[in-house]
């Protein structure tokens, strides 16, 4: 009988081979690629099997749910990314936990991170959540690549946040190869001023293969490792 780590394992071997060879054909060492695998929905008892299995980052987008978790596993010494959107409300909350906060598009959340991370008495990573969608058209959350230079400045002068790169979500009805390549062009001015914020989180389950190819260092893939998603009520 196929057990939950037995599945887990397997998702995990897969996601990692893909990775490998994703990484391989961009001319890129495969351990430049960072998996975070993303645990929404999923119980803490997976985050359990997933720590046993190596896994180092796990990543959270519902409040709630990741500050239980967090405190459930808070034995394990895993790196969290909160990679939700954020409410300026929630942010200090979110600061007590998450290593890094991968969703930052807005310089209002930036005095309640720092709160929090004050708070917490811990450094908080910070990545700009980039906007890839066509001016004028709704879609995915992020900032508009024309705000990035200022709202980094910001984060930088913010006590208690650490620059650490960008972020962004291929949007909804494009291919994702494009909107990656736009990415890698916004990083590369990005770089300039900030040679150190390296990282770049791009890629999920269904596109991690385009987004390595444009320089993603960290993918966030849910579905190929755990599954199916649970229906939550």
């Amino acid at each position: 009988m196929t057990t939950r780590s037995d599945q887990i394992a397997a998702g995990l071997a897969g996601t990692r081979e893909r990775i490998d060879a994703a990484a391989e054909a961009a001319g890129r060492p495969a351990e430049d690629v960072h998996l975070v695998v993303v645990t929404k929905f999923f119980p803490a008892s997976d985050v359990r099997i997933l720590a046993g299995l190596g896994v180092t980052d796990v990543g959270e987008n519902r409040h709630q749910e990741a500050a239980a978790k967090a405190a459930e596993c808070a034995d394990l010494g895993l790196r969290w990314h909160y990679i939700g959107g954020l409410q300026s409300n929630k942010a200090a909350a979110v600061a007590g936990y998450a290593d890094v906060v991968e969703s930052v598009d807005r310089s209002s959340l930036l005095p309640r991170l720092s709160r929090g991370a004050g708070e917490r008495g811990q450094l908080i990573d910070v990545l700009l959540q980039v906007s890839l969608d066509p001016p004028g058209r709704e879609g995915r959350a992020g900032a508009d690549p024309g705000d990035v230079r200022d709202l980094a400045a910001e984060v930088v002068a913010t006590e208690g946040l650490r620059l650490s790169g960008l972020m962004a979500v291929a949007p909804l009805g494009e291919e994702p190869e494009p909107a990656f390549a736009r990415l890698a062009r916004i990083r590369e001015d990005f770089l300039v001023e900030h040679p150190d914020a390296t990282v770049l989180s791009a890629g999920m389950s269904g596109d991690l293969e385009q987004a390595i190819a444009h320089g993603a260092t960290h993918v966030r893939v849910g579905s190929a490792v755990l599954g199916e998603r649970p229906t939550v009520k």
